[in-house]
């Protein structure tokens, strides 16, 4: 998907109400018109911490990661984690599952496994967040800290 693509399903996305919604505070009725992680990730924080994250990886958790390839290329990446840019992200998660192991060697998420996205310091990987909340992934959750914090933690892992 290209630029133009990616503006279409920002458009799109925030038109349906989803992604960039707030949710109701406690008592509060219909505030943010679309849907909430809250809603949608079965009761699960849309964000998690390093630590978190590193449990996830334990239980076999898709990490995607949707920085850029030179992003990856130049910095490294999380271990463990597959690289589609977030100009992808729609596309990609609409794929054949075969095009999709193909291309990224990975088995295709279903829209009921756990899918958590990172970037480099928490935009973009909400904004994927939203995307595959739009699609109707319903286990979907966000590395907010992202690389920039994995690397206080730990060394990435070099292509």
């Amino acid at each position: 998907m290209g630029l133009g693509g990616w503006w279409r399903a920002a458009r799109a996305l925030r038109a349906a109400g989803g992604g960039w919604s707030r949710a109701a505070a406690p008592g509060e009725r219909g505030a943010g018109a679309g849907p909430t992680c809250r809603g949608l990730c079965a009761a699960q924080e849309p964000n998690v911490s390093y630590q978190e994250l590193k449990n996830l990886k334990k239980a076999n958790v898709l990490h995607i990661d949707v920085r850029e390839r030179w992003e990856i290329d130049r910095f490294g990446k999380i271990p463990e984690s597959i690289n589609i840019p977030l100009g992808e992200l729609m596309e990609a998660l609409q794929m054949d599952p075969t095009d999709f192991k193909q291309q990224y060697n990975q088995k295709m998420p279903s829209k009921s496994d756990p899918v958590v996205f990172s970037c480099l310091a928490g935009t973009r990987s909400k904004q994927a967040l939203g995307f595959a909340m739009s699609l109707g992934f319903s286990r979907v959750q966000q590395y907010a800290g992202g690389f920039d914090d994995w690397v206080k933690h730990e060394p990435p892992e070099k292509k």
